[in-house]
């Protein structure tokens, strides 16, 4: 499968049938995935792009389909919003070869009937669907907006009620734009400048981050990631400038033992590492051991060498006793909605029903207890979501609160630079906004235990 349309009609076909993540899915193609640079910038654009606008992209489609779209079979759903995201979006492909492509893929799909299909509907949106009359805005506010920017109805009516239309408009903007590429310097073994000097001649609209001291952002690489002398050198990890000030929050210091509970990938436990100058212990814990396998990989990149990875259950109590009041600091980046990364992962929006905020929020709150137990007196544990939703945020730090009298906010800004100060709200916690501060929206608190 060596052409970018063939490649993000599988995607999308698979993002359908099961629970999958588009970054998992995208990781499972990877070596399989021998497409030109060309064909690799169109594949990206068609994918992430019927994605993030899939709500605009069908309610058109159901304007110029006999057939109602909940009747259609997805892989020609999913055709028609790759032909109709092309004609709209993609000025540089002709319309003609936007609806032969999309024929094309039908006739293997779904015989001479569903290209027909295809065809029949492109054809007629490509030429009429500038003048369908979209939803009142003054008599649907919700539902025109999600159908404007492409957002299930129930995310703008919530965002509505919590921050306002014009702020809700503002931040649907900003999901919506391509994000830049934030990288984080591994200090270890180079510095900000000197990275920022060697990665010039890879990038554009290349410079530093605002509030992180260790952030650079970018766009348009010449060549992939993985492919740069300095990502293979380790001088860096991808890391957006929000889940950067998490680590600073929690302020690791030379010599200490700290957990990070939930490590995934290693991108905080690298962070962790290199503010702890590989002096110390990091106990690197995660259920997935495949996960805690590519850690231990990016860990030796980076030149880590204080990281000891562990398997643990943390839901089910599992965590061994021997680690009871063993940590000085720390740090749970709790499983959430991912409410805060749909910019980088629009498939969120479409799989997650808002009744799933309250079984995210009694997770984060057995894992904020269970972890708790672990701290040693006047310990700090941090607790961060990439979410600003209620549920998953104030709800589970006043919660927690009530529970564990043990603890405390330590609103004090003398462990962040001085740069993201600013950020470190009055009630002592930092909430990020794409449309406000041009980075993931995250949610992280720093917790002392007092007692």
């Amino acid at each position: 499968m060596n052409d970018a349309r063939s490649l993000a009609l599988h995607v999308l076909n698979k993002l359908n049938k099961n629970d999958k993540t588009l970054d998992n899915l995208l990781e499972e193609f990877q070596k399989d995935l021998l497409l030109s640079k060309r064909e690799r910038s169109l594949f990206n654009a068609i994918l992430y792009g019927v994605l993030r606008w899939r709500g605009k992209l069908d309610w058109i489609i159901s304007h110029f389909s006999k057939m109602p779209i909940k009747k259609t079979k997805f892989e020609i759903i999913n055709i028609l919003r790759i032909g109709l995201f092309q004609i709209i979006y993609l000025n540089r492909i002709p319309v003609s070869a936007a609806v032969n492509t999309s024929v094309e893929m039908a006739k293997h799909s779904a015989g001479k009937q569903g290209s027909g299909y295809v065809n029949a509907v492109l054809r007629k949106a490509s030429r009429e669907y500038g003048k369908l009359p979209f939803p009142d805005d003054l008599k649907e506010p919700g539902y025109a907006l999600s159908v404007n920017k492409s957002f299930p109805e129930w995310m703008i009516n919530r965002w509505i009620k919590l921050i306002g239309k014009s702020q809700t408009i503002e931040l649907c903007d900003a999901i919506n734009v391509i994000p830049p590429i934030t990288i984080r310097v591994n200090t270890l073994k180079t510095n900000r400048k000197e990275l920022l000097n060697r990665m010039e001649s890879d990038t554009r609209n290349i410079g530093p981050t605002v509030h992180s001291p260790f952030g650079i952002s970018f766009s348009n690489p010449k060549k992939s990631i993985h492919e740069m002398e300095t990502f293979k050198n380790g001088w860096f990890q991808v890391q957006d400038e929000a889940a950067q000030l998490i680590t600073m929050l929690l302020d690791p210091r030379p010599g200490d033992s700290v957990l990070d509970a939930c490590a995934g990938l290693g991108g905080k436990t690298g962070h962790i590492g290199q503010l702890m100058k590989n002096s110390g212990k990091i106990t690197a814990l995660d259920i997935d051991k495949n996960k805690l396998d590519k850690l231990n990989s990016e860990m030796k990149r980076l030149g880590i060498t204080n990281v000891t990875t562990v398997k643990d259950n943390i839901e089910n109590h599992l965590i061994s006793k021997n680690y009871y009041g063993h940590f000085d600091r720390i740090l749970l980046d709790a499983p959430c909605s991912n409410m805060g990364v749909i910019r980088r992962n629009p498939d969120v929006k479409w799989k997650l029903p808002e009744k799933k905020l309250l079984h995210y929020k009694r997770r984060q709150l057995l894992f904020l207890n269970n972890l708790a137990n672990l701290l040693k007196p006047s310990g700090i544990i941090v607790y961060a979501v990439c979410s600003t939703e209620p549920e998953e945020t104030e709800e589970v730090l006043k919660e927690f609160l009530i529970k564990r009298p043990d603890f405390g906010i330590d609103n004090n800004t003398l462990y962040l630079p001085e740069s993201s100060c600013g950020l470190l709200n009055s009630r002592g916690f930092i909430r990020t906004y794409p449309h406000i501060n041009n980075m993931d929206g995250f949610f992280s608190v720093r917790f002392k235990r007092i007692m």
